[in-house]
């Protein structure tokens, strides 16, 4: 999340990469295991208008996920309305290399970047390294999120208490929509209904996916609501609450929070989450504690720890659904993670430092983007090498920003988990 404290008022075909050669800044780690630590866990057993917004209707139409697994291939049955995986062994097989979505093949690529202290969204050219355009948003814009449906850019102006609407075919601002406390915004499977997550405020917000409209508000215990997942099967998602250092397990067809967790490390900030490709475990990242946890969601109980770096943030996994990249915003560095060896293969360090946080990976996967948070700028990432491409300067406090147009057929929200 933002880091700062809770007493702030701010809260294609699968492409086989080559390996990495000649790197001159990563740092071989030899088989980091991962290190089982103990943990207390406990299980927990409106007033806004409706505005028509951009993009009402579904990205893909929901189809009967035992056809498409597959002879031989057993699927379990998906939340009602949801996509069925393409592969029920990979929740990214629809993220391929440049595999567009007919919905936005045409859209212009572009790198949408939220400046929280500039209230500014920095829209910057992949080709160029230039920024191109500066849009005027609401108060502390902290996230750029692809909706549902594919079709909107959703600002997240969490002190403003607004989402914008961009249209990422023009690249035009919309009229703002009523949301209070929007610090991050995700979309159940299905693509009924969005999810705010009001970090302040305590809660989880379920809203029509199109007019923004409250459905359901379900107040949470933990404080500092912030990232979150969905499992393979759509039915719960995980949440990790930043300044109470907790996770949730949320019922997505209930919409209700049905466990809660403790981590045990002293201060523990946890930040992103994202689920393994098998669907296996998913991964949080935590700021204090300066790695990862690595949890069973299906049975909610201890996670382990994975040490990464000093202020692990954000998680992005490869077109290839190989590695996944980790962002340590307190040491300038981006940790590597090979899904099949369980373990961190390499370290990349920027050349002069810097804050990396939030970002995506390029459609074509050969670019890791990442705002630096505290240095007003955003770097460039070569997935190959690891060496930096660019560094383009932008407005203060960079935070969420998005990558746009990605691969797949819809999306579950923050800066870009498709499906």
């Amino acid at each position: 999340m933002h880091g700062y404290a809770p007493t702030h008022p701010d809260h294609a075909e699968p492409t086989t990469y080559p390996k990495r050669p000649g790197h001159r800044r990563r740092v071989p780690l030899a088989g980091a295991a991962l290190a089982a630590l103990a943990l207390l866990a406990g299980c927990a057993g409106g007033e806004d208008h409706a505005h028509k917004a951009p993009g009402t209707q579904g990205a893909v139409a929901p189809a009967d996920p035992a056809k498409s697994a597959g002879p031989g291939k057993a699927v379990a049955a998906g939340l009602p309305g949801m996509p069925p995986l393409l592969d029920p062994k990979d929740v990214y097989a629809a993220d391929r290399p440049n595999r567009l979505s007919p919905v936005v093949k045409d859209f212009p690529s572009r790198v949408y970047v939220p400046n929280t202290n500039s209230d500014t969204v920095s829209v910057i050219d992949p080709r160029t390294y230039k920024v191109i355009e500066t849009i005027p948003v609401g108060a502390q814009p902290q996230h750029v999120v692809p909706s549902w449906d594919l079709k909107t850019l959703w600002v997240n102006n969490d002190k403003g208490n607004s989402l914008t609407p961009i249209d990422p075919r023009t690249g035009k601002a919309g009229k703002p929509v009523d949301v209070h406390d929007p610090y991050n915004l995700y979309f159940t499977p299905d693509g009924k209904y969005a999810i705010v997550m009001a970090s302040l405020d305590r809660e989880l917000v379920f809203r029509d996916a199109h007019t923004m409209k409250r459905v359901k508000t379900e107040p949470v215990a933990c404080y500092g609501v912030n990232h979150a997942d969905f499992s393979p099967d759509g039915r719960y998602f995980i949440v990790s609450c930043e300044f109470s250092g907790e996770l949730l397990k949320v019922d997505t067809a209930r919409m209700k929070v049905v466990g809660r967790q403790k981590l045990p490390f002293q201060g523990a900030m946890p930040q992103d989450v994202k689920i393994a490709p098998d669907g296996s475990r998913f991964y949080i990242a935590d700021m204090v504690a300066n790695g990862v946890w690595v949890l069973d969601g299906d049975t909610f109980t201890a996670p382990s720890f994975l040490p990464t770096g000093k202020g692990c943030h954000g998680l992005y996994v490869s077109r290839d659904s190989r590695e996944m990249y980790i962002s340590n915003r307190g040491e300038g560095t981006v940790s590597v993670f090979d899904f099949a060896r369980n373990e961190l293969t390499e370290k990349w360090r920027l050349p002069h430092g810097g804050s990396p946080d939030m970002g995506g990976v390029s459609a074509d996967g050969k670019v890791l983007w990442l705002s630096g948070r505290y240095d007003s700028e955003v770097y460039a990432i070569d997935t190959r090498t690891g060496e930096q491409l660019a560094r383009i300067p932008v407005g203060s406090g960079p935070h969420g920003l998005a990558v746009y147009p990605q691969p797949g057929r819809y999306s579950l929200g923050h800066t870009g988990i498709f499906r």
